[in-house]
């Protein structure tokens, strides 16, 4: 029974009771972890049910084009340090499994839940937020999330809506200033944003200039008036000291009344370092010790099977997720320098988006090496593979990760997969080693 038990009605309270139901049912058949049944069938029975559930819990809600899972993973580490902490640490990020992360909440009062941008409006009513982390916005699957204006509108729609709330907003993605700037309480964090290509247009008015970390707006057309918020903002968070080590990148993150704390990731990127950066300040907005939170934040080492390390037959393989151009594009500085051996896989199925025309939109020289072997994977491979070629990048091509893998000489290897590649890599990695 979760904390906020108590605080049901009679017929979320058989909601609750038939929801676990479901997820236990499907955990025992091999159907799946039960993130989204669990939530659907409690919602069929009370359509109230998420509101009455969240009712009691002091909520984050963590959304942007990428580095959600990973985000919310390092907001629940710093959280846990004052106590259980409630959260969809699955990436299952849509309403339903929001309500079984909730329904999970034993004895937690806070929780961290990772919301996919197009639904952050309808959660963000029933869950009433007190924190809104806002990570960036580029180009998603067009064909499953639309075009990236409507993203932003949503996002700005759902913080528009909570003015009580906090929002710790990306001050370097345009996009996501965008998003925010109307709200009355925003924590500004320079997280960075190694993809500008879908913000050279400014959703408010004007055309955005970078110079070096810095930018700003000018009018797109003579005499187009230009928004209030017209470059970026000053951040209240930020990095120095940047090292990004192969074991993992080292920062020093700076904030407000002369705040000085050690981020030492064992996350690769630095990409992560940014999502780091505002993990901390949103548990600080959550009454969390900035120095537990970094400390926290620094000791998480997989998302949801990203990141881990697995032992297949000799082969020391690492896997890291990559959906979308920007995600891609930062996939590409983690690969560790020192490894010899790449897989890319690349599935088409609905979460993956099965127009793929963005796989030319990514820039893949950072993959190529002298000495390097890739290897080219997945139901979409041969394109995968005719991209890469045209990169100048020979590549094998083989059907799945693991013929993948098998083609790999014992040692090091590094596995850059899409969403549903790395899903089903995952669940033959899980029958492999017995934990599934």
């Amino acid at each position: 029974m979760t904390n906020s038990s108590h605080h049901l009605s009679v017929r979320s309270r058989v909601a609750q009771a038939a929801g676990g139901a479901a997820r236990f049912a499907s955990r025992a058949l091999g159907r799946g972890s039960g993130g989204m049944i669990g939530g659907e069938v409690a919602l069929r029975i009370s359509p109230k049910f998420l509101a009455e559930l969240a009712a009691s819990y002091s909520s984050a809600v963590v959304t942007g084009t990428n580095g959600k899972s990973t985000t919310t993973r390092m907001v629940r580490a710093a959280l846990e340090s004052a106590g259980p902490v409630a959260s969809n640490i699955n990436g299952d990020n849509m309403t339903s499994g929001i309500i079984t992360a909730l329904m999970q909440g034993k004895d937690a009062t806070r929780a961290v839940l990772e919301v996919d941008e197009m639904h952050v409006p309808a959660v963000a009513a029933d869950v009433n937020p007190s924190v809104f982390v806002y990570l960036n916005l580029s180009r998603d699957q067009l064909d499953r999330v639309g075009e990236i204006g409507s993203v932003e509108r949503r996002l700005r729609d759902g913080a528009a809506a909570h003015p009580d709330a906090v929002v710790v907003a990306n001050c370097d993605d345009p996009l996501i200033v965008s998003a925010a700037a109307d709200n009355p309480n925003v924590v500004w964090v320079a997280a960075g944003a190694g993809w500008g290509g879908d913000s050279a247009a400014y959703p408010r008015g004007g055309r955005v200039v970078r110079s070096g970390e810095d930018w700003h707006l000018i009018p797109a057309f003579d005499g187009e008036p230009l928004p209030e918020l017209s470059s970026r903002p000053q951040p209240q968070w930020w990095l120095e000291e940047v090292e990004l080590a192969p074991e993992g990148p080292r920062a020093t993150l700076r904030g407000p009344q002369g705040v000085s704390v050690p981020l030492e990731l064992k996350l690769p990127g630095r990409a992560n370092l940014g999502n780091a950066a505002q993990a901390v300040a949103a548990a600080v907005a959550m009454g969390i010790d900035p120095a537990a939170a970094a400390s926290a934040v620094s000791s998480v080492t997989e998302v949801a099977g990203r990141y881990s390390v697995h032992d297949v037959n000799g082969r020391s393989a690492r896997l890291m997720l990559a959906k979308n151009p920007a995600g891609w594009q930062e996939a590409m500085t983690m690969i560790d320098p020192r490894v010899d051996q790449v897989v890319i896989g690349v599935n088409g199925q609905v979460p993956d988006g099965q127009d793929l025309s963005w796989l030319w939109d990514v820039d893949f020289s950072g993959v190529k090496r002298p000495g390097r072997r890739v290897v080219a994977c997945g139901e979409r491979g041969a394109d995968l593979a005719v991209r890469l070629e045209y990169a100048g990048i020979h590549c094998d091509l083989v059907p799945l990760p693991m013929d993948a893998l098998a083609v790999c000489e014992p040692g090091r290897v590094e596995m850059l997969l899409n969403y549903t590649a790395m899903r089903d890599f995952k669940v033959l990695l899980d029958r492999k080693e017995g934990t599934r």
